[in-house]
Parts: C-alpha cells; sequence; structure tokens
C-alpha cells in the first residue's frame, strides 16, 4: 500500500509499506493491505511503518489518517524531533 506523511510544513515520508501503526486518540490500531475505509484522529505518540528493507518511527503531535483503496494519507499537525 502507499503512504504518505504529511505536515503544515513538509512532506515527511511518501512510498510502499507493508503496514502501518498509529496512535489513535481511542488507542493504537494497525493498517494493512486491503484495510477497510478508515478516517481516524490520532494522538500524540509514535507512527511506526514497514516495507520492504525499510522499518521507520516517527512522533507526531497528533493529526488525521484517511485510509482508502490501499492509499494511506497521515496529516499531522507536527514532528517532534527527539533531543539527543
Amino acid at each position: 500500500m502507499y503512504l504518505e506523511i504529511v505536515t503544515p510544513d513538509k512532506k515527511v515520508f511518501e512510498g510502499e509499506v507493508h503496514s502501518v501503526s498509529f496512535p489513535g486518540t481511542d488507542g493504537s490500531f494497525q493498517v494493512l493491505n486491503n484495510h477497510a475505509p478508515l478516517v481516524s484522529t490520532l494522538a500524540k505518540g509514535t507512527v511506526v511503518y514497514s516495507g520492504k528493507e525499510l522499518y521507520e518511527e516517527i512522533m507526531i503531535d497528533g493529526g488525521v489518517v484517511e485510509v482508502l483503496n490501499n492509499r494511506v494519507i497521515v496529516l499531522a499537525e507536527a514532528i517532534i524531533e527527539e533531543d539527543e
């Protein structure tokens, strides 16, 4: 499936992934290929996505995710940079 993560400032990631885990406002959830259509709000927490030879974790400060036709679009309020 195709994942796109954007903030008001920049596009953080764009590409093919096998799975994505989100910090939903009502609890964590995971999206896999052929997931049912979904729109959900996101809480502050870690988004984890993985694919062929890819594993990334990023901290977001909330946002919204839309899943439709194997396309996942994350509109994050901000990316939290880890200090040291």
